[in-house]
Protein backbone atom coordinates (compact mmCIF):
# COMPACT_ATOMS: atom_id res chain seq x y z
CA UNK A 1 0.00 0.00 0.00
CA UNK A 2 2.97 2.35 0.69
CA UNK A 3 4.94 1.40 -2.33
CA UNK A 4 1.33 2.29 -4.16
CA UNK A 5 1.10 5.90 -2.41
CA UNK A 6 4.48 6.41 -3.31
CA UNK A 7 4.08 6.08 -7.16
CA UNK A 8 0.39 7.53 -7.02
CA UNK A 9 1.94 11.08 -5.06
CA UNK A 10 5.72 10.67 -8.10
CA UNK A 11 2.77 10.35 -10.57
CA UNK A 12 1.45 13.24 -9.96
CA UNK A 13 4.31 15.52 -9.23
CA UNK A 14 5.13 14.78 -12.68
CA UNK A 15 2.20 15.53 -13.99
CA UNK A 16 1.89 18.76 -11.96
CA UNK A 17 5.18 20.30 -13.56
CA UNK A 18 4.70 18.57 -16.95
CA UNK A 19 1.24 20.03 -17.33
CA UNK A 20 2.27 23.73 -15.16
CA UNK A 21 1.98 26.46 -17.97
CA UNK A 22 6.09 27.61 -18.71
CA UNK A 23 6.23 31.30 -18.64
CA UNK A 24 7.67 32.81 -21.77
CA UNK A 25 8.60 36.32 -23.18
CA UNK A 26 9.62 37.52 -26.22
CA UNK A 27 13.26 38.39 -26.38
CA UNK A 28 14.68 40.90 -29.48
CA UNK A 29 17.84 40.59 -30.30
CA UNK A 30 19.60 43.17 -32.86
CA UNK A 31 23.14 43.28 -34.45
CA UNK A 32 23.94 47.20 -35.47
CA UNK A 33 27.29 48.41 -36.59
CA UNK A 34 26.79 51.77 -36.23
CA UNK A 35 29.66 53.27 -38.53
CA UNK A 36 32.22 55.12 -36.37
CA UNK A 37 29.49 55.75 -33.69
CA UNK A 38 27.07 57.84 -36.61
CA UNK A 39 30.21 60.01 -37.18
CA UNK A 40 29.74 59.75 -41.09
CA UNK A 41 26.38 60.69 -41.75
CA UNK A 42 25.16 63.89 -40.96
CA UNK A 43 22.54 63.13 -37.46
CA UNK A 44 23.96 59.76 -37.42
CA UNK A 45 24.24 59.82 -33.54
CA UNK A 46 20.44 60.71 -33.05
CA UNK A 47 19.51 58.34 -36.26
CA UNK A 48 21.35 55.65 -34.01
CA UNK A 49 18.91 56.27 -31.16
CA UNK A 50 15.99 56.41 -33.46
CA UNK A 51 16.56 53.13 -35.22
CA UNK A 52 17.35 50.99 -31.85
CA UNK A 53 13.90 52.86 -30.34
CA UNK A 54 12.26 51.84 -33.63
CA UNK A 55 13.81 48.09 -33.75
CA UNK A 56 11.84 47.02 -30.04
CA UNK A 57 15.26 45.03 -29.93
CA UNK A 58 16.39 44.07 -26.28
CA UNK A 59 20.03 42.87 -26.88
CA UNK A 60 21.92 45.00 -28.94
CA UNK A 61 25.33 44.33 -30.48
CA UNK A 62 27.07 47.45 -31.82
CA UNK A 63 30.11 47.20 -34.14
CA UNK A 64 32.59 50.43 -34.74
CA UNK A 65 32.43 51.72 -31.12
CA UNK A 66 34.92 54.50 -31.21
CA UNK A 67 34.12 56.69 -27.99
CA UNK A 68 35.76 59.35 -29.76
CA UNK A 69 36.89 62.71 -28.03
CA UNK A 70 37.60 61.02 -24.64
CA UNK A 71 33.47 60.67 -24.31
CA UNK A 72 32.14 56.97 -23.41
CA UNK A 73 29.73 56.02 -26.00
CA UNK A 74 27.58 53.73 -23.05
CA UNK A 75 26.70 56.67 -21.58
CA UNK A 76 26.14 58.54 -24.48
CA UNK A 77 23.73 56.16 -25.49
CA UNK A 78 22.20 55.57 -22.49
CA UNK A 79 21.65 59.06 -21.50
CA UNK A 80 20.39 59.63 -24.82
CA UNK A 81 17.58 56.78 -24.49
CA UNK A 82 16.79 57.81 -20.95
CA UNK A 83 15.85 60.99 -22.59
CA UNK A 84 13.31 59.18 -25.07
CA UNK A 85 11.88 57.42 -21.98
CA UNK A 86 14.03 54.10 -22.48
CA UNK A 87 16.37 52.61 -19.99
CA UNK A 88 18.78 50.18 -21.30
CA UNK A 89 21.98 48.86 -19.42
CA UNK A 90 25.48 49.71 -20.74
CA UNK A 91 29.53 49.29 -20.42
CA UNK A 92 31.86 51.12 -21.35
CA UNK A 93 34.01 49.32 -24.17
CA UNK A 94 35.92 49.28 -27.12
CA UNK A 95 35.21 48.43 -30.88
CA UNK A 96 32.26 46.19 -30.11
CA UNK A 97 30.04 47.07 -27.71
CA UNK A 98 26.72 45.93 -25.91
CA UNK A 99 24.05 47.81 -24.95
CA UNK A 100 20.88 45.98 -23.25
CA UNK A 101 17.25 46.42 -21.99
CA UNK A 102 18.21 44.02 -19.01
CA UNK A 103 21.01 44.50 -16.40
CA UNK A 104 24.56 43.20 -17.24
CA UNK A 105 26.06 41.15 -14.32
CA UNK A 106 29.77 41.32 -16.08
CA UNK A 107 31.20 42.80 -18.99
CA UNK A 108 34.70 41.33 -20.93
CA UNK A 109 36.14 41.33 -23.40
CA UNK A 110 37.34 38.09 -24.46
CA UNK A 111 39.40 39.38 -27.97
CA UNK A 112 40.29 42.21 -27.01
CA UNK A 113 41.21 45.42 -29.71
CA UNK A 114 44.91 45.53 -30.98
CA UNK A 115 45.85 47.19 -33.58
CA UNK A 116 42.74 47.63 -35.53
CA UNK A 117 42.61 43.77 -35.94
CA UNK A 118 38.84 43.38 -34.52
CA UNK A 119 37.36 42.35 -30.76
CA UNK A 120 34.71 40.63 -29.51
CA UNK A 121 33.01 41.72 -26.54
CA UNK A 122 30.91 39.55 -23.91
CA UNK A 123 28.18 40.78 -21.04
CA UNK A 124 26.26 38.28 -18.95
CA UNK A 125 22.69 39.40 -18.78
CA UNK A 126 19.91 38.95 -16.64
CA UNK A 127 16.96 38.57 -18.60
CA UNK A 128 14.17 38.08 -15.59
CA UNK A 129 16.42 35.39 -14.02
CA UNK A 130 17.82 33.67 -16.92
CA UNK A 131 20.98 34.64 -17.81
CA UNK A 132 22.25 35.14 -20.85
CA UNK A 133 26.08 35.46 -22.37
CA UNK A 134 25.36 37.83 -24.92
CA UNK A 135 28.33 38.50 -27.30
CA UNK A 136 29.49 41.43 -29.72
CA UNK A 137 31.57 40.57 -32.32
CA UNK A 138 33.53 43.08 -34.84
CA UNK A 139 36.38 41.17 -36.49
CA UNK A 140 39.48 41.88 -38.70
CA UNK A 141 38.79 44.24 -42.02
CA UNK A 142 41.86 43.25 -43.58
CA UNK A 143 42.81 40.33 -45.78
CA UNK A 144 38.97 40.45 -46.50
CA UNK A 145 39.12 37.48 -48.66
CA UNK A 146 35.81 37.97 -50.08
CA UNK A 147 37.02 40.75 -52.71
CA UNK A 148 39.65 38.27 -54.18
CA UNK A 149 37.31 36.38 -56.60
CA UNK A 150 35.52 39.83 -57.36
CA UNK A 151 39.47 41.07 -58.63
CA UNK A 152 39.94 43.55 -55.59
CA UNK A 153 42.74 43.34 -52.77
CA UNK A 154 41.13 42.36 -49.46
CA UNK A 155 43.55 45.04 -47.64
CA UNK A 156 44.15 48.11 -50.40
CA UNK A 157 40.89 47.13 -52.37
CA UNK A 158 43.27 48.22 -55.66
CA UNK A 159 42.09 46.58 -58.06
CA UNK A 160 43.91 43.32 -58.87
CA UNK A 161 44.83 41.92 -62.68
CA UNK A 162 42.61 39.14 -62.51
CA UNK A 163 40.07 37.53 -59.76
CA UNK A 164 41.23 35.07 -57.57
CA UNK A 165 39.44 32.26 -57.64
CA UNK A 166 42.16 29.30 -56.56
CA UNK A 167 40.57 27.90 -53.15
CA UNK A 168 44.06 27.65 -51.16
CA UNK A 169 44.95 31.05 -52.16
CA UNK A 170 41.63 32.29 -50.88
CA UNK A 171 41.93 30.41 -48.01
CA UNK A 172 45.45 31.11 -47.32
CA UNK A 173 44.63 34.99 -47.51
CA UNK A 174 41.49 34.79 -45.46
CA UNK A 175 43.56 32.92 -42.54
CA UNK A 176 46.20 35.74 -42.65
CA UNK A 177 43.64 38.11 -40.87
CA UNK A 178 42.83 37.40 -37.11
CA UNK A 179 39.03 36.58 -37.89
CA UNK A 180 39.68 33.07 -37.67
CA UNK A 181 41.38 33.51 -34.22
CA UNK A 182 38.07 35.48 -32.67
CA UNK A 183 36.13 33.13 -33.58
CA UNK A 184 38.25 30.59 -32.06
CA UNK A 185 37.94 32.70 -28.85
CA UNK A 186 34.75 32.87 -28.57
CA UNK A 187 33.62 29.41 -29.32
CA UNK A 188 36.05 28.30 -26.31
CA UNK A 189 34.35 31.00 -23.88
CA UNK A 190 30.70 29.95 -24.95
CA UNK A 191 31.69 26.18 -24.86
CA UNK A 192 32.47 27.32 -20.86
CA UNK A 193 28.93 29.16 -20.53
CA UNK A 194 27.09 27.09 -21.89
CA UNK A 195 28.36 24.22 -19.46
CA UNK A 196 27.30 26.61 -16.74
CA UNK A 197 24.16 26.69 -17.82
CA UNK A 198 23.65 30.09 -19.55
CA UNK A 199 22.42 30.30 -23.05
CA UNK A 200 24.57 31.73 -25.72
CA UNK A 201 23.93 34.87 -28.21
CA UNK A 202 26.09 35.96 -30.85
CA UNK A 203 25.98 39.36 -33.00
CA UNK A 204 29.01 40.41 -35.54
CA UNK A 205 29.66 42.35 -38.10
CA UNK A 206 32.66 39.18 -39.10
CA UNK A 207 34.03 41.19 -42.28
CA UNK A 208 33.71 37.46 -43.83
CA UNK A 209 30.80 35.88 -45.53
CA UNK A 210 29.30 32.36 -44.91
CA UNK A 211 29.43 29.01 -46.43
CA UNK A 212 26.11 28.62 -46.44
CA UNK A 213 25.46 31.97 -49.17
CA UNK A 214 28.93 30.93 -51.46
CA UNK A 215 27.67 27.59 -52.79
CA UNK A 216 27.11 25.71 -55.94
CA UNK A 217 23.68 27.42 -56.20
CA UNK A 218 25.62 31.36 -56.11
CA UNK A 219 28.84 30.37 -58.11
CA UNK A 220 27.97 32.71 -61.22
CA UNK A 221 25.98 35.30 -59.17
CA UNK A 222 27.42 38.50 -57.28
CA UNK A 223 30.69 38.67 -59.11
CA UNK A 224 31.55 34.93 -56.97
CA UNK A 225 33.71 33.99 -60.43
CA UNK A 226 32.18 30.34 -60.08
CA UNK A 227 34.12 30.06 -56.39
CA UNK A 228 31.99 27.48 -53.74
CA UNK A 229 34.08 28.70 -51.00
CA UNK A 230 34.40 27.08 -47.36
CA UNK A 231 33.86 30.02 -45.64
CA UNK A 232 36.19 29.42 -42.14
CA UNK A 233 34.59 31.47 -39.23
CA UNK A 234 31.00 30.03 -40.84
CA UNK A 235 32.09 26.54 -40.92
CA UNK A 236 33.75 26.71 -37.38
CA UNK A 237 30.76 27.74 -35.80
CA UNK A 238 28.61 25.24 -37.98
CA UNK A 239 30.88 22.35 -36.63
CA UNK A 240 30.46 23.74 -33.00
CA UNK A 241 26.54 23.25 -33.25
CA UNK A 242 26.00 27.20 -33.96
CA UNK A 243 23.05 28.13 -35.72
CA UNK A 244 22.95 31.48 -38.14
CA UNK A 245 19.55 32.67 -37.58
CA UNK A 246 19.05 34.10 -40.72
CA UNK A 247 19.68 31.09 -42.61
CA UNK A 248 18.05 28.84 -39.89
CA UNK A 249 15.13 31.40 -41.10
CA UNK A 250 15.81 31.27 -44.86
CA UNK A 251 17.96 28.68 -45.60
CA UNK A 252 18.00 29.56 -49.45
CA UNK A 253 21.03 31.88 -50.21
CA UNK A 254 19.03 32.71 -53.90
CA UNK A 255 15.95 33.85 -52.82
CA UNK A 256 17.24 35.28 -49.76
CA UNK A 257 20.75 36.66 -50.42
CA UNK A 258 20.38 38.53 -47.05
CA UNK A 259 22.77 41.29 -48.07
CA UNK A 260 23.86 43.07 -44.73
CA UNK A 261 26.94 45.09 -47.10
CA UNK A 262 27.50 47.46 -48.69
CA UNK A 263 23.81 48.85 -48.13
CA UNK A 264 22.37 51.84 -50.03
CA UNK A 265 22.64 55.14 -48.15
CA UNK A 266 20.63 57.72 -50.04
CA UNK A 267 22.35 60.17 -47.22
CA UNK A 268 25.82 59.83 -48.53
CA UNK A 269 27.90 60.22 -51.62
CA UNK A 270 28.14 56.41 -53.81
CA UNK A 271 31.89 56.85 -53.24
CA UNK A 272 31.90 56.51 -50.00
CA UNK A 273 29.94 52.97 -49.96
CA UNK A 274 31.78 51.11 -53.31
CA UNK A 275 35.24 49.77 -51.87
CA UNK A 276 35.29 47.84 -55.41
CA UNK A 277 33.65 50.05 -57.90
CA UNK A 278 33.83 47.57 -60.69
CA UNK A 279 32.55 44.41 -58.88
CA UNK A 280 29.23 43.57 -57.27
CA UNK A 281 30.83 43.29 -53.81
CA UNK A 282 27.17 42.36 -52.30
CA UNK A 283 27.30 39.90 -49.14
CA UNK A 284 26.30 38.80 -46.01
CA UNK A 285 29.15 39.94 -43.36
CA UNK A 286 26.70 40.51 -40.37
CA UNK A 287 25.37 37.65 -38.61
CA UNK A 288 23.05 36.49 -35.57
CA UNK A 289 24.25 33.13 -34.39
CA UNK A 290 22.90 31.37 -30.99
CA UNK A 291 23.29 27.97 -29.48
CA UNK A 292 20.75 26.20 -29.14
CA UNK A 293 18.77 25.92 -26.04
CA UNK A 294 15.41 23.86 -24.75
CA UNK A 295 14.63 27.57 -23.36
CA UNK A 296 14.91 29.59 -26.57
CA UNK A 297 13.26 28.92 -29.53
CA UNK A 298 13.71 31.29 -32.74
CA UNK A 299 10.79 32.86 -34.55
CA UNK A 300 11.89 35.26 -37.14
CA UNK A 301 15.20 37.00 -38.28
CA UNK A 302 15.23 39.69 -40.49
CA UNK A 303 17.30 42.15 -42.67
CA UNK A 304 16.66 46.14 -40.94
CA UNK A 305 18.34 48.39 -43.13
CA UNK A 306 17.25 49.94 -46.49
CA UNK A 307 16.08 47.99 -49.74
CA UNK A 308 18.86 49.13 -51.38
CA UNK A 309 22.33 48.09 -52.14
CA UNK A 310 26.22 48.77 -53.89
CA UNK A 311 27.16 47.08 -56.63
CA UNK A 312 29.41 48.05 -59.61
CA UNK A 313 29.28 51.73 -58.26
CA UNK A 314 25.80 52.28 -59.20
CA UNK A 315 22.50 51.79 -56.33
CA UNK A 316 20.32 48.75 -56.99
CA UNK A 317 17.43 47.38 -55.66
CA UNK A 318 17.66 43.60 -54.66
CA UNK A 319 15.10 41.39 -56.62
CA UNK A 320 14.95 39.14 -53.33
CA UNK A 321 12.37 37.57 -51.14
CA UNK A 322 14.03 38.79 -48.37
CA UNK A 323 12.16 39.96 -45.13
CA UNK A 324 13.49 43.88 -43.97
CA UNK A 325 12.19 45.93 -41.12
CA UNK A 326 13.15 49.44 -43.31
CA UNK A 327 14.22 52.20 -41.47
CA UNK A 328 12.80 55.32 -40.62
CA UNK A 329 13.97 58.30 -41.88
CA UNK A 330 17.67 58.84 -41.64
CA UNK A 331 19.69 55.27 -41.77
CA UNK A 332 23.30 56.63 -39.99
CA UNK A 333 25.36 53.31 -41.57
CA UNK A 334 26.92 51.55 -44.65
CA UNK A 335 26.12 48.26 -43.06
CA UNK A 336 22.22 46.70 -42.92
CA UNK A 337 21.83 45.08 -39.28
CA UNK A 338 20.20 41.94 -38.40
CA UNK A 339 17.45 41.28 -36.19
CA UNK A 340 16.35 38.57 -34.69
CA UNK A 341 13.34 37.55 -32.12
CA UNK A 342 12.96 34.96 -30.03
CA UNK A 343 10.75 33.33 -27.62
CA UNK A 344 12.66 32.71 -23.88
CA UNK A 345 11.24 30.33 -21.45
CA UNK A 346 11.96 32.28 -18.25
CA UNK A 347 12.17 30.82 -14.86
Amino acid sequence: MKLLKLIFTVCCYILIVNCTPKKQQSLTVLQFNIWQEGTVIKDGYNAIINEIIHSNADLIALSEVRNYNNTNLNERLIASLKEKGYTFYSEKSEDSGILSKYPIIDQTQIFPLKNDHGSITKAIINVNGTEIAFYSGHLDYLNCALYLPRGYHGSTWKKLDAPITNLVEIEKINLQSQRDDAIKSFIEDAKNEINNGRIVIYGGDNNEPSHLDWTEATKNLYDHNGVVMPWNISLDLEKNGFIDAYRNIFPNPVTHPGFTYPANNTAINIEKLAWSPDADDRDRIDFIYYYPDSRIKLNTSKVFGPKGDISKNKRVLENTHDVFLEPLNIWPTDHKAVISEFTLNIK
